[in-house]
């Protein structure tokens, strides 16, 4: 079984609210960059003051002290889960771990899902891409730096899995039903599949979004979650 977190990527923070009236079975939200940067921390405040487990994915890739800051600002305001880029280092990552105090799940984000092989080759200048070896090293390197576990696609599930602790988090955005577009994510997943392969937390955005009916798109997904071999 998996959790399901809704990536509230919308307008604002009214709407998200309004959506969220409709949806009384969720327990995770997300906000990421754009809503954050709008709402600010009330936001957060009332996601949280709902019971909700709020998942604030703003990716921090800055000097040790600098995102040390953010997370003991995140931690502060009663955030559940958060993430920085692993690309940061081995001391941000031990900073960030340290300033989480065991109350924050920090999350290191290793290859982002809109990226391909060669994508992320020309990104960081190599000529030949593993992206599965990429996210395996990326991952061991934070969770010995003191990170709780990692975000990766649904294809690097399996390998992480292996190569991790088993208490170890592994979120997986990309998210989508059979039926659902990819959109401008290239490593996409069913909810079954990533719960199958090993994720303990599933990221599902514009299938719920954008449904005709939000709270039966997310009924299903739920489902999936917690009967990964049906």
């Amino acid at each position: 079984m998996a959790e399901v977190v809704l990536a509230l990527d919308l307008p604002s923070g009214t709407e998200s609210l309004r959506l969220l009236d409709r949806l009384p079975d969720l327990r995770w939200v997300k906000v990421g960059s754009v809503l954050m940067t709008r709402e600010g921390a009330p936001l957060i405040c009332a996601l949280a003051g709902r019971g909700l487990r709020v998942f604030l994915d703003l990716k921090w890739h800055d000097i040790p002290n600098t995102v040390a800051g953010a997370v003991s600002a995140a931690r502060e305001l009663g955030v559940s889960m958060a993430t920085v880029h692993t690309l940061g280092g081995r001391t941000m990552m031990e900073g960030a771990a340290a300033a989480a105090g065991g109350e924050l799940a920090l999350l290191g984000v290793t290859v982002l899902t809109s990226h391909d092989a060669a994508s992320y080759g020309r990104a960081t200048g190599r000529t030949e891409v593993l992206l599965a070896e990429e996210v395996v090293r990326q991952a061991r390197e934070a969770t010995s730096a003191g990170l709780a576990g990692i975000v990766c696609s649904s294809d690097e599930v399996g390998p992480v899995r292996r190569a991790l602790p088993r208490t170890a988090l592994l979120v997986v955005p990309g998210i989508r039903r059979e039926t659902d577009a990819p959109g401008d994510q290239v490593r996409v997943a069913t909810a079954a599949e990533a719960a199958r392969a090993g994720a303990t937390h599933l990221v599902v955005g514009r299938p719920v979004l954008h449904a005709p009916d939000p709270a039966h798109a997310l009924h299903q997904l739920l489902e999936e979650a917690r009967c990964p071999t049906s």
